[in-house]
C-alpha cells in the first residue's frame, strides 16, 4: 500500500503543468478530496461541488464565520409582518460573467429553475415559495404558501447561487458550460484531472480578490494531497487528515489552521429505496439496532481521527440549541447486539458499506467492519469516487453508505433533507408521516424553544427507527504554505476567496 501511494504521488508529482516554475505569480492552486460529480447548482449533491461553487457562483445571501447571514447578491431582506413573503434587494451594478446583468428577472429566472426544473434537486428545498415577483429591476419577492424559517439558510446554498440567463436553456447539460456571477470564470475541466478558472474583472468584489487563476487539483489520496502541498505543487490544501496535523504542525514551511465545523458524517441504510432495502439491515429496526450497538463512535473518534473529532450520534454538535444531551446513543453492547439478531431470526448479517475513496472514511469503515464482526454482522467495504457513490445510493443501489453533510446555520438544513420523506439526499426513502408533520411545523416557527420541542420529538422517533447512524462531527482543517494569507476559515468548510492572497 505504502509503495502505491509513493507511486501515485511521483506520477502526480511529474505532470508538467502542475511545476511551480510553470505556475504564473498569481496563480492559486488548491488540493481538493474529490472530483465534482457536476458543476450545476440545481443538479449538485456533494460537499466538494460546494468548494468550488464558492469560487465560481456568488449566492444571494452568504454566511459569516459566526454563522449570521449577510449581503452577497442580495444586500438586504426584510420578512412580511406574517412570514409570507421574503423581500430582497439586490446589489446595485453586479454583472453575470458574460456581462448581463444581476437583474430581478435573472433572479426569477434561477428561482424558478431551482423550483421547477425536472433536473433540480433543489425543488424540496423551495417548495414552500409559490411565487417570484418582481416589482422593479432590483427587488425581488418570494412569496410563500406558509411561513418557512429555514428561507435565508436556503437562500445562502446552492438555491440561492445565481447563474446567466443565458445558459439555463441547457436544462441538464448547464454543468457543461455553467456561467455563473462568482469571483472567477470556469475555462477549462479535465475530468479526475483538474478544474481551471479566471479572474472575472467585472465582479463587483474583484478588487478583493488577488489571484488572476485558480485552479483546483481533485486529489482524494491524504498522503498525495500533503506531500504536494510539500513539494510546493499546491498552495492550499483541505480537509487534513487527522493522523497528519501532528507532521503539519511541525512543518515550518507549511501552517495549519483549524476550524469549528457544523460539518457530520453519517452512515445512511436503505430502509425503503429497491430490492436492497429489502435485506435485513434495511428491513428490520432490530438488525439495525444491533448494529448500532456493535459500534463505539468513541472508539472510530480515538483511532480514525486521532480524537480530534467528536463522537455524535445526533446532526447538531453537543452544546449547540438543537442538541439532545438526553437522546445519547446506546453504549456499544455486542452481545445484546447479537441476542437482537437472534430475535430478528439471524445468526449473522452481512451487508455491503460503501464508502468515499478517501483514506479517513476508508479507515473509519474498516473499525466500524472489525467492531461490528463481534456484534454478528460481516460488512464488506466497497470504495467509490465521489459521482459513482451519489449516483448508486440515488438509484438505492446499496444497503449502507458513509456521508459527510457539511452543515447549515438552521436546523432543518441539517436533516429534513436526509430524513423528510420528499428530501433530497433521502437515499434510502425513508418515511415517518409523523416525522414530516414534526419537520413542517418547525420550518414555520422561528422561537428557539418552540422548534426545539418540535425537532427533539422527531428526533425520539427517527433515532429510533435509525434510516442513519450520524457517527461524528468534524473539525476543519486546513493546510497551507506560508506564503497564503488572508484566510478565514469557517463554519461550513467553504472557502471564502475574498482577500486571500498568494506569495510566492
Amino acid at each position: 500500500m505504502r509503495r502505491a501511494l509513493s507511486l501515485a504521488a511521483l506520477l502526480l508529482l511529474a505532470q508538467p503543468a502542475l511545476a511551480q516554475t510553470g505556475a504564473a505569480p498569481t496563480t492559486l492552486r488548491i488540493g481538493i478530496g474529490a472530483d465534482p460529480a457536476v458543476l450545476d447548482p440545481a443538479q449538485s449533491g456533494s460537499f466538494v461541488e460546494r468548494v468550488v461553487f464558492a469560487a465560481m457562483c456568488d449566492k444571494l445571501v452568504d454566511v459569516g464565520p459566526d454563522l449570521q447571514f449577510r449581503p452577497e447578491l442580495a444586500t438586504a431582506w426584510e420578512w412580511a409582518p406574517d412570514g409570507r413573503a421574503l423581500t430582497l434587494t439586490l446589489r446595485e451594478g453586479a454583472r453575470f460573467q458574460d456581462g448581463a446583468p444581476i437583474d430581478a428577472a435573472a433572479v426569477k429566472a434561477n428561482l424558478d429553475r431551482y423550483r421547477t426544473a425536472r433536473e433540480s434537486r433543489r425543488r424540496t428545498e423551495l417548495q414552500q415559495v409559490s411565487e417570484v415577483q418582481t416589482p422593479d429591476a432590483r427587488t425581488v419577492r418570494l412569496v410563500l404558501s406558509e411561513p418557512f424559517a429555514p428561507l435565508l439558510s436556503v437562500l445562502s446554498d446552492r438555491a440561492g447561487m445565481m447563474l446567466s440567463p443565458a445558459v439555463l436553456p441547457m436544462a441538464e447539460r448547464v454543468g457543461e458550460n455553467p456561467v455563473c456571477s462568482g469571483p472567477f470564470r470556469l475555462t477549462r475541466r479535465v475530468a479526475q484531472d483538474r478544474i481551471e478558472f479566471g479572474k472575472f474583472a467585472g465582479h463587483w468584489n474583484a478588487a478583493n480578490i488577488h489571484a488572476d487563476r485558480l485552479v483546483f487539483l481533485p486529489i482524494p489520496d491524504n498522503n498525495v494531497r500533503l506531500l504536494n502541498l510539500r513539494a510546493g505543487q499546491l498552495d492550499l490544501i483541505e480537509r487534513v487528515a487527522p493522523v497528519d496535523l501532528p507532521s503539519v504542525e511541525r512543518d515550518q514551511r507549511l501552517r495549519l489552521v483549524a476550524g469549528d465545523s457544523i460539518a457530520y458524517q453519517t452512515l445512511s441504510i436503505n430502509v425503503g429505496n429497491g430490492p436492497l432495502a429489502q435485506r435485513p439491515l434495511g428491513a428490520d429496526p432490530r438488525v439495525r439496532e444491533a448494529f448500532e450497538r456493535s459500534i463505539d463512535r468513541s472508539i472510530i473518534n480515538q483511532v480514525a481521527l486521532e480524537g480530534r473529532f467528536l463522537a455524535n450520534n445526533q446532526p447538531e454538535a453537543p452544546g449547540t440549541a438543537y442538541h439532545f444531551a438526553d437522546l445519547a446513543p446506546p453504549p456499544r453492547d455486542p452481545a445484546r447486539a447479537r441476542a437482537l439478531l437472534r430475535e430478528a431470526g439471524h445468526d449473522r448479517v452481512a451487508f455491503t458499506l460503501k464508502v468515499p475513496n478517501q483514506p479517513v472514511e476508508s479507515q473509519v469503515a474498516q473499525i466500524i467492519q472489525a467492531m461490528a464482526a463481534e456484534g454478528g454482522f460481516d460488512i464488506s467495504i466497497e470504495t467509490l469516487e465521489s459521482g459513482a457513490m451519489v449516483a448508486a445510493t440515488r438509484r438505492g443501489d446499496y444497503e449502507a453508505a458513509i456521508a459527510i453533510w457539511s452543515g447549515r446555520p438552521d436546523p432543518d438544513g441539517n436533516i429534513s433533507f436526509w430524513l423528510a420523506s420528499n428530501g433530497f439526499l433521502n437515499w434510502g426513502q425513508y418515511a415517518n408521516p409523523r416525522v414530516d408533520a414534526l419537520f413542517a411545523e418547525a420550518r414555520q416557527v422561528t422561537e428557539t424553544a418552540r422548534r426545539h420541542a418540535l425537532y427533539r420529538e422527531a428526533a425520539t422517533i427517527w433515532l429510533a427507527d435509525r434510516p442513519h447512524l450520524m457517527l461524528y462531527h468534524h473539525r476543519w482543517f486546513w493546510a497551507m504554505r506560508r506564503g497564503v494569507e488572508g484566510f478565514v476559515p469557517s463554519p461550513d468548510g467553504i472557502i471564502r476567496f475574498a482577500g486571500l492572497r498568494v506569495n510566492r
